[in-house]
């Protein structure tokens, strides 16, 4: 059995360096999620919701949970997350798809499928990408951005010749 000797202290004698401010970490999105345009609010359905019926509003929306019914938020982003399933038709400015959407998707601005994303549905916008990796089936129909009226100086366009 050990005992302690009585001659001195059982511990070195040595001084501990002095604790150093930790510099605070960087904010740093989670994988899951696209980013948020600085200054914008953006709503958050869990992926433990299950939500039917009919979404409107003037944020934009993360979804992680289910939804069933239809989404309407025509000047803001949607996104679905890795763990979202979606049964709807949605209509925003931006659509950003990384879990899975069965229903037509109608953006103002773009649809962006990502890798790990899937989509059933028809797709109208102005701008679309899908990643290698991602599921798309339906159909594609590109919408010319709103045409901006021409500024002064700048010549019309040619008119169409009657014969």
């Amino acid at each position: 059995m050990w005992k302690p000797s009585p001659s001195g202290p059982a511990t070195p004698n040595y001084s501990p360096e002095p604790s150093r401010p930790v510099p605070p970490a960087p904010a740093v999105e989670p994988a899951n999620r696209a980013p948020v345009a600085a200054g914008g609010d953006q709503a958050t359905i869990g992926k433990g919701l299950f939500i039917k019926g009919e979404i409107t509003g003037s944020e934009s929306l993360f979804i992680d949970g289910k939804i069933e019914g239809s989404i309407n938020l025509p000047g803001n982003r949607v996104t679905v997350g890795r763990n979202g399933q979606v049964a709807s038709t949605i209509t925003a400015r931006e659509i950003v798809i990384l879990g899975k959407v069965r229903g037509n998707v109608t953006a103002s601005d773009r649809v962006d499928i990502r890798a790990e994303g899937a989509l059933t549905g028809d797709v109208t916008a102005a701008r679309i990408s899908i990643e290698d990796g991602a599921f798309f089936k339906g159909g594609i129909d590109i919408k010319k951005a709103d045409a901006k009226p021409a500024a002064a100086g700048t010549p019309e366009p040619p008119k169409p010749v009657q014969l």
